[in-house]
C-alpha cells in the first residue's frame, strides 16, 4: 500500500492505464480486507460498502493524481472497515439517541482507519486525501461557528490526531478548533486511553461511550446492556414476539421490547453502509446493482424514516402545522378553469412543443433500447445468426440458426419532480417547467417508468394563519417557521397522464406561486417515493432560487432556512436510498446538491431535464452490464 501511494506521484498522470489500476486497487482493497471474495466495483454513483460489495467512483480517462490517491483512500476506508469492524459489536454497544449514534458511528470509522493508517504509511497517505476531498466538498472551511460546526466530525478528527498524530485536513477548516476545549475539557481522561485499546473494538466502543457519556450526549453504558455474547440468545427470544406484533398488533408489549431491536438493527445497517466523503449507501439502495434484488426487494428496511426526530437534530422549529395543507390540483381549482389554464399553457407553448418533443423522443429511444438488449439463439425462425453459419460450412447437414431479440425485465423506477412554485419562477420560468413536466411524464409513462409531479408554495404573503397566531400568543422568541405550507400533487406515481395532463395548467393560476420552504418540501416528496414499492426512486428538484419567507426569516435568523435544506439534502444524499438531482434555473443550485446543473435561460430546462435523466439510467445500465461481466469473467 505504502508502494502504491508512492508510485502514482512519480507517474505523469496522462499515461495512466486506467484498467490495470483497476486491477491492482481491487487486489489491493481485498488484501487489506482479508476477503478474496470481496467484490470491488467502479461506478458512477456514491461510494458504499454493503456486504461483500464495494463499489468506488468511475475513474476517468485521464485522472489526475488527486483522483487516484482518492478512490484508493475511499478503498482503503472500506477495506479497513470490513477488516477491523464488527457490526455485531457495533449495533451492541450503540447509544440509542439519533445523535449520539451519529457520533458514535463517525469515531468508529475513525478507529478503523487510524488502524490502517498506523500499520502502512501509504494507506496513512490515501486517507488523508480522502478526508482532504470530502472536506472540501462539505465546504468545511466556510464554518466559523460551533453551532454549524458538526461535533461528530471534530470528535472523529480529534480522535485520528490522537490515535495516529495527524492533524486535521486543511479543508476542515476550523471545526476541530472550535469543538477541542469543550471535548478535551469533558473527555480528558478518555482521551488517553483510547489509544491501549484501539485494535479492541468493545473496548473501544466502551470508551466513548464514557466520552459521550462526559460529554451529555448519551446515557452511560450500564451493566444491564445486552453483551455482544448475549446477544444470539436475545435476539432467538425477541424475534417471534417482534413477528407476533406485526401480525397482531394488540399485542402491545411485544412492540415495545422489539424496538429497541429494531433501532439496533437500524444502527448496524447504518454502519454497513460505510460514511467516506459522505457516501452512505443503504442495502436497499445496494439491491440496486443487480445481484442482491433476492433481499426484500422494494421493501425500505429502516423501521423509521430518515427524517425522524431530524427538526430537533438540527435545531429546526416549527411553530404550528395547524394550517398547512397537502392538496391535489383539482380541490384548488374547478374542472372548467383547469381546462381554461391548460388551453392557456399549451397557447403559450406552442413553438417549443416540437423541441421538447424531439429531446422527450430521444429520451424514450435510449430507455427502450436499454430495455431491448438481451437474444433468444438456435431459434427455428427470426433474424439469421451469421455468427453461426460456421457450423453450415463445416456440416452442411447442420440447419441454419435463427435468433430473436427478447424483451428483458426493465428496472422498476418511479422519479418525482418536484417544482419551485415560488412567486420568482412566475412567468416564462413556470410555464417551461409545467410544459417539461407533462412531456417527460407521458414519455418516461412510455417506458413503464412511473413518474408524480409535485408543486410546493405557501398559502400567503408574509406568513399567514400561523403568522396571525404567534401575534396573538405574544409573539414567543425563535418560532421556527411562520407561514401556511401548501404542498400541491399535480400528478400522483399511479395516476395516468392522460387523466392528470389538465392539472398541469394550475401553475399558469394568477396567485398561486408565493413563498418558497425548500427543506419542507423535499422532505415531503421524499417521504412519498419511500414509500412506493419500486425499487428504484429518483428524486429531481426544479428551483429557481434559495428558499425565501419573509414572515419566517424575519424573526429567525438570516441563513434560518437555507441552513435546513442543506442539512435535508445531506441527509437524503448520504443516508437515503433516494436519488437526488437539482435543476436550477438561472441559480446555482451546485453548492447544494451534489448532483445537479445550473441552466441560464429556462428554455435550456428541456434539455436539462431530460439528459440529467438519461444521464441516471445510463449508468444504471452501465453498472448493471459491467457487474454481469465482472461475474461472467470471475
Amino acid at each position: 500500500m505504502a508502494g502504491r501511494g508512492d508510485n502514482s506521484k512519480a507517474r505523469p498522470t496522462g499515461t495512466v492505464d486506467v484498467e490495470p489500476f483497476r486491477r491492482a486497487l481491487t487486489g489491493c482493497v481485498r488484501a487489506i480486507a482479508g476477503d478474496a471474495e470481496v467484490e470491488v466495483v467502479f461506478a458512477n454513483e456514491r461510494p458504499g460498502l454493503a456486504g461483500e460489495r464495494i463499489r468506488l467512483p468511475e475513474i476517468s480517462k485521464r485522472p489526475t493524481r488527486h483522483e487516484l490517491a482518492v478512490t484508493r483512500g475511499l478503498g482503503d476506508a472500506m477495506a479497513l472497515r470490513k477488516a477491523c469492524h464488527d457490526n455485531r459489536i457495533h449495533a451492541t454497544m450503540s447509544p440509542q439517541g439519533a445523535d449520539a449514534r451519529v457520533i458514535f458511528d463517525a469515531v468508529e470509522q475513525a478507529r478503523v482507519e487510524a488502524i490502517g493508517a498506523i500499520r502502512m504509511e501509504g494507506v496513512a497517505e490515501n486517507l488523508s486525501s480522502m478526508l482532504e476531498e470530502k472536506y472540501s466538498k462539505s465546504n468545511f472551511a466556510a464554518i466559523d461557528r460551533q453551532a454549524d460546526a458538526p461535533l461528530a466530525e471534530a470528535l472523529a478528527l480529534l480522535v485520528r490526531e490522537k490515535l495516529t498524530g495527524r492533524r486535521a485536513p486543511s479543508n476542515a477548516g476550523k471545526v476541530v478548533d472550535l469543538w477541542r476545549d469543550f471535548i478535551e475539557e469533558k473527555t480528558a481522561g478518555d482521551f488517553t486511553n483510547l489509544s491501549a485499546v484501539v485494535n479492541d473494538q468493545q473496548a473501544f466502543s466502551r470508551v466513548v461511550r464514557d466520552m459521550l457519556t462526559a460529554m451529555d450526549v448519551a446515557e452511560k453504558y450500564g451493566d444491564d446492556d445486552i453483551e455482544p455474547d448475549d446477544q444470539d440468545t436475545q435476539t432467538d427470544e425477541d424475534q417471534p414476539r417482534s413477528q407476533e406484533q406485526d401480525e397482531n398488533s394488540s399485542d402491545e408489549d411485544a412492540g415495545d421490547e422489539a424496538a429497541p431491536a429494531e433501532e439496533n438493527q437500524s444502527a448496524e445497517e447504518q454502519m454497513e453502509e460505510g460514511e467516506m466523503d459522505g457516501a452512505e449507501i443503504s442495502e436497499d439502495e445496494m439491491s440496486d446493482d443487480g445481484e442482491d434484488d433476492s433481499e426484500t426487494p422494494g421493501e425500505v428496511k429502516r423501521p423509521a424514516t430518515p427524517f425522524d426526530d431530524f427538526n430537533e437534530k438540527v435545531d429546526y422549529a416549527i411553530f404550528t402545522e395547524e394550517f398547512d395543507e397537502t392538496t391535489s390540483s383539482e380541490e384548488l381549482c374547478d374542472e372548467a378553469e383547469l381546462d381554461r389554464l391548460r388551453a392557456f399553457l399549451d397557447k403559450q407553448l406552442a413553438h417549443l412543443q416540437g423541441a421538447v418533443g424531439r429531446l422527450a423522443n430521444r429520451l424514450q429511444r435510449r430507455l427502450m433500447a436499454q430495455q431491448n438488449r438481451s437474444w433468444e439463439f438456435d431459434l427455428e425462425e427470426g433474424y439469421l445468426d451469421s455468427a453461426r453459419l460456421t457450423r453450415m460450412i463445416i456440416d452442411p447437414m447442420q440447419p441454419l440458426s435463427f435468433k430473436r431479440e427478447k424483451d428483458t425485465n426493465f428496472r422498476d423506477t418511479v422519479v418525482t419532480l418536484l417544482i419551485d412554485n415560488s412567486g420568482s419562477m412566475r412567468g416564462r420560468p413556470i410555464t417551461v417547467a409545467a410544459t417539461c413536466a407533462d412531456i417527460l411524464a407521458r414519455t418516461l409513462e412510455r417506458c413503464g417508468v412511473k413518474v408524480e409531479i409535485l408543486g410546493f408554495t405557501t398559502k400567503a404573503w408574509k406568513g399567514g394563519q400561523a403568522r396571525e397566531k404567534w401575534l396573538a400568543s405574544g409573539k414567543p422568541q425563535a418560532p421556527g417557521r411562520l407561514n401556511d405550507l401548501r404542498h400541491i400533487i399535480y400528478k400522483s406515481a399511479d395516476a395516468p397522464w392522460r387523466r392528470a395532463r389538465r392539472n398541469l395548467g394550475l401553475m399558469m393560476r394568477e396567485g398561486l406561486l408565493k413563498e418558497n420552504i425548500d427543506g419542507e418540501a423535499l422532505i415531503w416528496a421524499h417521504n412519498r417515493l419511500l414509500g412506493r414499492p419500486e425499487q428504484r426512486r429518483i428524486l429531481m428538484m426544479i428551483s429557481d432560487g434559495a428558499p425565501v419567507d419573509d414572515s419566517t426569516l424575519s424573526v429567525n435568523p438570516g441563513n434560518y432556512l437555507e441552513r435546513h435544506l442543506r442539512a435535508v439534502i445531506e441527509q437524503i444524499e448520504t443516508r437515503s436510498p433516494v436519488e437526488l438531482l437539482a435543476i436550477g434555473i438561472g441559480h446555482d443550485v451546485t453548492r447544494y446538491y451534489r448532483r445537479a446543473v445550473t441552466i441560464v435561460d429556462a428554455d435550456e430546462l428541456a434539455g436539462a431535464m431530460t439528459e440529467q435523466l438519461a444521464s441516471l439510467f445510463d449508468d444504471e445500465s452501465t453498472r448493471r452490464r459491467s457487474a454481469g461481466a465482472m461475474r461472467r469473467t470471475g
